[in-house]
């Protein structure tokens, strides 16, 4: 896979840059329904092609990530989680989270 067919993908399924797999799954069975000739009198087999190629890169791509799980990362993904570390003491430990 290339960067370019990366996004070729993206632009298939009309995600952003940034996408849950959630979000990748629920565009993706959304244009099926939209487009796949079984389905829909708009349906049309060139462009179901397409959709199931699309995904089936972004399903590889995300099968091959690799997850950062580094506490800049974390308050990345949950910037509200930052702003209570920020702002809020720290509660104290129990001792069965030690």
């Amino acid at each position: 896979m290339t960067y370019k067919e990366l996004q070729k993908a993206l632009q298939v399924l009309n995600l952003s840059e940034r996408a849950t797999l959630k979000e990748i799954k629920a565009r993706f069975r959304l244009l099926a329904k939209q487009h796949h000739p079984d389905r829909s009198e708009e349906g049309d087999p060139e462009t179901i092609r397409r959709i199931n190629a699309a995904y089936r890169i972004l399903l590889e791509y995300c099968s091959d990530y690799r997850f950062c799980f580094t506490r800049e990362e974390f308050f990345e993904q949950y910037p509200e989680e930052r702003l209570r570390h920020q702002f809020m003491p720290e509660p104290p430990l129990n001792q069965e989270d030690e």
